[in-house]
């Protein structure tokens, strides 16, 4: 927004303020000035500047609420009239008049006057002038009176032709209201373009007749022209996120729906209107005016907010005092002296040092909580006046259980050599699986559904790899699905997906490259359940949806031990990896974090050993056995009797052959062997190894081979 520091000093005395001072207090206090132009007007100078401020300060949206945030940030006085109509008590008029009505409808106020004997639309010379500082160019009709209140209050007004509406309706006593358009209804706007509405668009009728989309635009047919000398003007206060969704949809944003995009509370409408027939009557001495509607929400009483001495201290820190030795912090005074400034009303408590502060009508959006409270003081204060220092905080709270399983399932998942993915809840309605839960507002057709799986968007995120010639995806995520049961109740629940394999690899240099099999695959997810140390069992899939994802004769469905479903496991689905031109050795998994959660919480007792930082002694054990004995069995005795130092059996292989008797087996096993604390000497595992070897003989007959 620009303006003028000519039209500034009449509001406000910064005569005595420099620029520089003036632009730094405006940056800190939360207003950025974007540019200082220089604007030749009647042949003199003047010093613009444009000042944009943050989406949540609508009471900055004028000349007037600036004029009010530099006196605050001054300490100056400010000097803002408040508006009468002479002659008339428009106060208790529109007190005595006023209907509630419904916060269905989206607004909070709606104000309507009629205008008669408006015969003369010349623009004041100085209205002009301050029309051309703030950018606008004028154009001495009526439209100007609507530029400069909006300028000056932050208001945005309609107007509309009386005599036009009248016409319209044969009739001169109409009433006015909001309603929903029809579906398919079509609206002519005074912009000349034709749209289409529907029962999710408000419009401001006459009778029955739109007149205007509310907060946005007026008809073309009632819209004021060179002719016109009875306008209605419309006032009203519409909820914010409406006027957007409106606006959005219809692909139509105005000065007005701009406005009302940023929240404007209704504290000062009626003033401001008083204010535009005030304008109107410079010209028109003569004019009259009638109330024709008023209409007003209930209002809910704001709650006051407790502002705390510790807090304050703890958040903003000591100022930049080195007058003693010690840290100096803002005073409870200047704390009063700071609220005050910013016209909060509040009551002190000196014993408590606390403070119960009611907030202005005009600061409710922004202000809601003590840190934005505590915000406030720092801007006055100037938050360059505080020690750069970071403050001592107080860690609150604790790792809830469910960050706790995550973290486990992370680590354990990382472990495996998985990576962690992020996707969108929204996905397209064209996925492998039917999508219940349509958006009914959707921002893009790629994004208009909630997921129902994630599984969909994994697959997805394996074939734009693909694209990218990168084959090595072996992915994993955290995200919440949805479903809609029978009785139309949305549920929402937390899962982990992963999907790996479809990589051909070499268990050494000397074998040939293979792809992970189904039992492989298998056995990485048993790994993961042993490693969160949870009990489970496996039953065949047959949930006819997602068989679409999976192989329907390779794929599971996982039960914890007390019988809890734990989610689904499988091989892709045959026509998918066709279709994609995938890898058919790619397996997916989908688990419930609330059911893996709640059976960690049951599980007492976790035992692990710790890292050992001492060196592994590696032996090989050859021997032939019988068929009929299992490689468990084996271990088991191999573990049982191989001390605290045998760490781990791995079967290398296994051979059958014509130097084999028949129904015999020679099986090679790898024996690892460390310490937790010392380094182990060959001597020692030799003893252990013929010993091993003894037992093996005598308890399973075996042959050792050399």
């Amino acid at each position: 927004m620009q303006i003028s520091l000519k039209w500034l000093n009449e509001l406000v005395n910064i005569e005595t303020i420099k620029l520089e001072t003036l632009i730094e207090k405006l940056t800190l206090g939360g207003f950025e000035v974007e540019e200082i132009l220089e604007i030749e007007i009647n042949n003199q100078i003047q010093i613009v500047l444009d000042i944009s401020a943050t989406a949540n300060r609508s009471d900055s949206l004028s000349i007037h609420g600036i004029s009010t945030e530099i006196a605050t940030l001054l300490n100056q006085p400010v000097k803002i009239a408040n508006y009468k109509l002479k002659n008339i008590n428009w106060k208790k008029i529109i007190q005595d008049k006023t209907e509630v009505f419904s916060d269905d409808l989206n607004c909070s106020m709606f104000l309507a006057v009629i205008v008669k004997n408006l015969t003369d639309r010349t623009v004041p010379k100085w209205i002009t002038e301050k029309l051309i500082s703030s950018g606008i160019v004028p154009s001495n009709n009526l439209l100007d009176f609507q530029n400069y209140i909006i300028l000056e209050t932050g208001y945005p007004f309609q107007f509309y032709d009386i005599k036009k509406i009248c016409s319209e309706l044969n009739d001169s006593n109409f009433k006015l209201s909001i309603k929903k358009a029809k579906t398919n209804q079509e609206f002519l706007a005074s912009n000349e373009i034709l749209y289409e509405l529907d029962n999710s668009i408000f419009t401001i009728n006459a009778n029955d007749i739109p007149i205007s989309i509310a907060g946005i635009i007026e008809a073309k047919n009632f819209s004021v022209s060179e002719s016109t000398n009875a306008i209605l003007i419309e006032g009203s206060i519409f909820n914010a996120a409406k006027i957007r969704q409106q606006s959005r949809k219809l692909g139509l944003r105005t000065d007005r729906s701009a406005r009302y995009e940023k929240s404007l509370r209704t504290t000062y409408l009626d003033e401001s209107l008083y204010r535009l027939i005030s304008l109107l009557r410079i010209s028109n001495p003569t004019l009259t005016c009638q109330l024709h509607r008023v209409q007003k929400t209930k209002k809910i009483p704001l709650e006051p907010i407790l502002l705390r001495y510790e807090t304050i201290n703890e958040i903003l820190g000591p100022i930049n005092d080195f007058s003693n030795y010690d840290y100096q912090y803002i005073s409870p005074k200047t704390i009063n002296e700071y609220l005050t400034r910013l016209n909060f009303k509040f009551n002190f408590d000196e014993l408590k040092l606390t403070w119960e502060i009611i907030i202005p009508e005009l600061r409710a959006e922004d202000i809601t909580r003590e840190i934005d409270l505590i915000e406030e003081l720092g801007r006055l204060h100037g938050f360059n006046n505080f020690l750069t220092t970071l403050p001592k905080l107080k860690t609150i709270g604790n790792e809830d259980s469910n960050y706790k399983t995550r973290k486990k399932i992370t680590t354990c998942l990382l472990n495996l050599g998985f990576n962690e993915l992020i996707h969108y809840s929204l996905v397209n309605q064209k996925t492998f699986l039917t999508n219940e839960i349509a958006l009914i507002n959707p921002l893009l057709s790629d994004y208009s559904s909630l997921r129902t799986s994630l599984l969909p968007n994994l697959i997805k995120t394996v074939q734009e790899n693909l694209k990218q010639k990168n084959v090595s995806i072996e992915g994993f995520e955290y995200g919440h699905v949805f479903s809609l049961d029978p009785k139309t109740k949305f549920n929402e629940k937390e899962y982990v997906a992963g999907i790996f394999g479809g990589i051909k690899t070499k268990l050494s240099w000397t074998n040939l490259e293979i792809a992970i099999t189904w039992f492989e695959a298998k056995g990485k997810i048993e790994q993961l359940f042993n490693q969160l140390n949870l009990l489970t069992y496996w039953r065949p899939y047959l949930n006819r949806e997602t068989e679409k994802l999976l192989h329907p004769y390779r794929s599971a469905e996982i039960y914890l031990a007390n019988g809890i479903k734990l989610g689904t496991f499988g091989q892709i689905h045959p026509i998918i990896a066709n279709k994609f031109n995938f890898s058919f050795e790619i397996y997916l998994f989908e688990f419930d974090i609330e059911a893996i959660e709640c059976q960690l919480q049951n599980n007492k007792l976790t035992f692990y050993n710790s890292y050992s930082l001492y060196p592994k002694i590696i032996k090989d054990l050859s021997f032939i056995v019988q068929r009929d004995i299992t490689f468990e069995n084996i271990q088991k005795v191999l573990y049982h009797n191989g001390t605290e130092f045998l760490s781990e059996i791995t079967l290398l292989d296994e051979y059958q052959g014509q130097s084999i008797p028949d129904q015999h087996t020679s099986l090679c096993l790898q024996l690892v062997f460390q310490s937790n604390t010392k380094t182990l000497e060959n001597k020692e595992i030799e003893t252990i190894i013929n010993k091993l070897q003894l037992i093996l003989t005598q308890k399973f007959n075996a042959s050792i081979r050399s």
